[in-house]
């Protein structure tokens, strides 16, 4: 077939893109080909891609809720450290996002050893009428299971709930890092407060009701997406087209967007739970809070505290991660308190952040004395 093209079967859909391309090519219609590719990537981040973690691990427990990952590589000895990463509608790898990008990567290369995340599952339809404390029993069957004494570290929205943890088992916690975690809700200023305080509790659970039951995670996307909505709907699709002939960029895009845009759904119990008695009422910074039957004082925690908060964090703003200091039991000379550039997501996930303050936090989790 010298001078002559391989024929192709054009009715294989599989080939119609391949075809179409090298027509537009070879009229010189680059600007069309450009428009392809744009359109294909767009396909690909929306429908194709989906959330992975980076670093080898092996699951220690699969729970009804989660699945509690195992980062320790065989490691033995020392208090273990479990990593609560959110469960606010994305998946764990917030805090195992890509290789050189891990948080529990570099905890792991700052001396802490034993390293476990949990990795919380998509509800389904049977778990629409789980509540918190159900996800509180399964974290403590995870304590109890590595030999009852840890290491916690929550991020944001896990960080309320190892919060939670702590004040009813404080006997359990080693030591306590914050993150991001929104402990007094009442405290600071930022969009998502002023939108829990903006409609009423109907409106929430009208979106349950909508979900069968569930948060679905693509609504609370959308919520986020809408907080910021010149940055999602225009500014993405215009940074997309122009680096679309960028590989290193697309990679990295397309990691980010496996995460983002592929949340995952909450149980509407939890959800409404989480929404009038935290973010509403204030419940848990209040002392009013009923946690496995019994009402949370944060005085009781008096292990040592790390609180990690993010300058241009507008989901929790860093007086919300700072009151922390005030309300729990922990004295003054055993509380850190660090606030470093940059916005929410980069506080688990940033380059920056995981090369310049977590390797700090992880030697803070090791200097700990371990228990008498």
């Amino acid at each position: 077939m010298s001078g002559h093209k391989k024929a192709r079967n054009i009715n294989v859909p599989f080939f119609w893109p391949m075809q179409i391309a090298e027509e537009l090519a070879e009229s010189g219609a680059e600007i069309a080909v450009r428009n392809l590719k744009f359109l294909n990537e767009e396909e690909k981040l929306q429908t194709e891609l989906h959330p992975k973690l980076a670093t080898a691990n092996t699951v220690h427990l699969d729970l009804r809720t989660m699945q509690l990952r195992d980062y320790s590589q065989g490691s033995t000895g020392g208090i273990p450290t479990i990593v609560d990463a959110p469960f606010a509608g994305h998946s764990a790898m917030i805090a195992d996002y890509h290789a050189g990008q891990s948080l529990v990567e570099t905890l792991r290369e700052n001396g802490v050893l034993r390293v476990y995340l949990t990795d919380w599952k998509s509800a389904t339809e049977d778990m629409k009428d789980l509540e918190i404390d159900q996800y509180l029993a399964e974290l403590l069957v995870c304590i109890d299971d590595l030999g009852g004494r840890v290491n916690l570290v929550g991020l944001c929205q896990g960080g309320w709930m190892a919060t939670m943890l702590a004040a009813r088992f404080p006997e359990k916690v080693q030591s306590l890092v914050l993150a991001g975690s929104p402990i007094d809700t009442a405290a600071g200023h930022g969009p998502l407060k002023k939108l829990v305080h903006e409609y009423p509790l109907s409106f929430y659970e009208e979106l349950v009701a909508a979900g069968g039951g569930l948060m679905l995670g693509r609504y609370m996307l959308a919520g986020w997406k809408n907080m910021h909505p010149e940055q999602h709907y225009v500014e993405e699709h215009i940074d997309l087209y122009e680096h679309i002939d960028d590989p290193v960029w697309l990679k990295k895009t397309e990691t980010f967007e496996s995460w983002y845009e592929h949340p995952i759904n909450l149980p509407g119990r939890w959800y409404l739970q989480a929404i009038k008695l935290l973010f509403k009422e204030n419940h848990l910074a209040q002392g009013r809070f009923v946690g496995l039957g019994q009402k949370l004082s944060l005085k009781a925690i008096t292990c040592p505290l790390y609180l990690l908060a993010g300058e241009a964090d507008d989901i929790t703003p860093r007086e919300q991660v700072f009151a922390a200091a005030g309300l729990m039991g922990t004295p003054a000379d055993h509380i850190t308190q660090k606030l470093v550039p940059g916005g929410h997501i980069g506080l688990f996930m940033g380059a920056r952040t995981l090369r310049e303050h977590w390797p700090e936090i992880a030697r803070w989790i090791t200097r700990q004395p371990s228990a008498g």
